[in-house]
């Protein structure tokens, strides 16, 4: 078989481990502020995808490309990529794409991955590490006209064909397709592996290509802020609120009957 060409997609992100408290929302521009201690990562379902398209380079060998899109992105954060074993770091980076939502998002990354064009299989994450929305992946497949398979909890090939356990409420089930194929990963395919010495001194010596939307045969109006298709109206943090009732007795014959008669009221039993 020849070379199997991957295509990771990974994203920078806010530490999603950071404190809840320190995230701030500014209601007049819709925007999230942190802190500068808390520092960008990978986005954790992104790292399992990464994962994914190493397991298959550790038995079948192949280039690993990694695909990311921001601006001012760290170096050492997307780099995380490089050590632990991918061989390119593409960027997509300029003022233009910032301010994303899932189309513009899924606009740039299609244009991009058609400009690389030779491709077997694309890793996306199950969903974004901040968002959560969960779209991006599948956007890109139908942009491409390509098959995916979401929440894939094993991938290995086997033929010339990728097949993939898919994680279902109650188990898994297993899907065979042909290449080039759009595979989502969750957790249960697991977690990145650690990067090791000699792969990070690779990786420092290794540049990014950086690609703007010119490069992708696109204007700067179709990404970023320009591009969304989604307004957002409101960006808030919400409010728990709890109260607690103390169910006295005489005994706690007493109470517990009482408490009863609460629950009842409530129509909780």
């Amino acid at each position: 078989m020849p070379e199997i060409k991957m295509i990771v997609c990974c994203k920078q992100v806010p530490d999603p481990e950071a404190p809840p408290v320190v995230f701030k929302v500014d209601s007049a521009t819709n925007k999230v502020t942190l802190p500068p201690d808390v520092k960008p990562v990978i986005g954790q379902y992104d790292e399992f995808a990464m994962e994914a398209a190493l397991k298959i380079k550790d038995k079948a060998g192949g280039k690993i490309t990694i695909l990311s899109l921001g601006n001012k992105l760290i170096r050492d954060v997307v780099k995380k990529t490089l050590a632990v074993g991918g061989d390119e770091l593409i960027l997509l980076e300029d003022e233009a794409f910032e301010e994303s939502d899932s189309w513009s998002t899924v606009y740039a990354l299609a244009m991009a991955i058609k400009k690389i064009g030779d491709y077997d299989l694309i890793f996306c994450g199950r969903q974004s590490s901040d968002w959560d929305a969960g779209q991006v992946g599948l956007g890109i497949a139908e942009i491409l006209e390509i098959p995916a398979i979401t929440l894939a909890r094993k991938v290995e090939l086997v033929d010339g064909k990728v097949k993939v356990e898919r994680v279902i409420p109650d188990g898994y089930e297993v899907i065979e397709v042909g290449l080039p194929a759009l595979i989502t990963v969750t957790s249960e395919l697991g977690s990145l592996r650690y990067a090791a010495l000699k792969g990070i001194m690779v990786a420092a010596k290794k540049q990014p290509i950086i690609w703007k939307p010119t490069d992708i045969g696109i204007e700067p109006s179709q990404v970023g802020a320009a591009g969304r298709r989604v307004k957002l109206a409101e960006l808030f943090q919400p409010v728990k609120e709890a109260k607690c009732e103390v169910i006295e007795g005489e005994t706690s014959a007493e109470a517990g009957a009482n408490l009863a008669i609460k629950l009842r009221e409530a129509k909780i039993i």
